[in-house]
């Protein structure tokens, strides 16, 4: 089978593979969609962390059972499915708790272990969620937007907040979406304009700020001069990670979504004189990735539109190179298998 390999920073290389080895207990999927999105960015460009080479990336990931025994969630040959890409011990601190999208000794397809940029994959069904009825493309977002519902779990009650969400990327792009459908007055904040149309047409925000026009003025603006009690920053960008503790209300809380392989300093003072909650929301859950199934199902999530680029299996390498580009305007790109 073909697999697409990232050999070292900036380099693919399309190679030939025996098929996957299925184990006892596991499936054997054609994979048929895969998403692209900033984990693979930053891979190829030798700047994700907890990620060596050589690795073939890829977890955003839809396809079709071709092999499966007897198991007990319901599976069979010829179901389409969506793979949670998060492999956990189930032993660990974290396991035990429930919190198996953040164990201990996690490996995520893509990054810690080989991902899904190949013709087959196996896995335990446990990491299958069966998808009949969506497309493969809505099938091969589940992931993607799974991490913004999961974030704004971590928020608790915000019916009736102010909320604000940095980076108006796919994960920030879905904070919004869902914070909108949990009854919060959303305000997404990017340096990009046409980012930030997207966001009004896409997830419905109630306000659009950029980032260079005075923010603290504007939201304080849009808050009476409470600032917002929730802020999500999804950026992955160290900067605005920094920065993103000045635009938290008092006694709010500070999400951080996205991931950077850097440092992130604040103001000890600062951060008490407001008694912040800062907390990190990593990957996503199946009870994540049941309510994105729902919520696209009812057609509350336009995945059509959320798609900006796509290209063949074979076409992947060359168009990857032109995604990476910031004038191909990418939001979400997908490959077809």
């Amino acid at each position: 089978m073909k697999c697409i390999v990232c050999e070292q920073p900036n380099q693919f290389k399309m190679v030939e593979v025996p098929l996957p080895s299925v184990q006892e207990g596991e499936a054997l999927v054609r994979i048929r969609r895969v998403g692209v999105c900033g984990t693979d960015l930053h891979a190829y460009k030798g700047n994700q962390p907890f990620f060596s080479y050589p690795r073939i990336l890829g977890h955003e990931l839809a396809g079709i059972i071709d092999l499966i025994g007897q198991n007990d969630f319901g599976l069979q040959k010829g179901d389409q499915v969506s793979i949670i890409p998060y492999l956990e011990c189930g032993k660990c601190v974290a396991c035990r708790k429930g919190k198996m999208n953040c164990c201990v000794n996690l490996k995520v397809l893509g990054v810690h272990i080989d991902g899904g940029m190949q013709e087959y994959i196996s896995i335990h069904p446990s990491h299958l969620v069966k998808t009949n009825g969506l497309s493969l493309d809505q099938s091969a977002m589940l992931e993607p937007l799974s991490i913004g519902a999961h974030a704004v779990r971590r928020a608790g009650s915000i019916k009736g907040e102010v909320i604000l969400v940095i980076g108006a990327g796919p994960i920030g792009l879905g904070v919004m979406a869902f914070a909108k459908q949990r009854g919060a007055i959303v305000v997404a904040m990017d340096v990009n304009e046409e980012r930030l149309k997207f966001c009004h047409r896409w997830a419905k925000v109630d306000y659009t700020l950029n980032a260079l026009d005075d923010p603290i003025k504007n939201l304080s603006d849009i808050t009476n001069g409470d600032l917002p009690t929730v802020v999500f920053d999804a950026t992955g960008n160290v900067e605005s990670m920094c920065n993103s503790f000045k635009y938290v209300a008092h006694g709010g809380k500070l999400i951080y979504v996205g991931l950077v392989k850097a440092d992130i300093t604040f103001s000890d003072p600062y951060f008490h004189s407001k008694e912040l909650t800062l907390m990190g929301s990593r990957n996503a859950t199946r009870e994540d990735f049941d309510y994105v199934m729902s919520a696209v199902k009812t057609g509350k999530l336009d995945i059509e539109s959320y798609i900006s680029h796509r290209s063949s299996f074979d076409e992947m390498i060359e168009r990857f190179k032109e995604w990476i580009d910031p004038e191909s305007k990418m939001i979400k790109a997908i490959v077809e298998l």
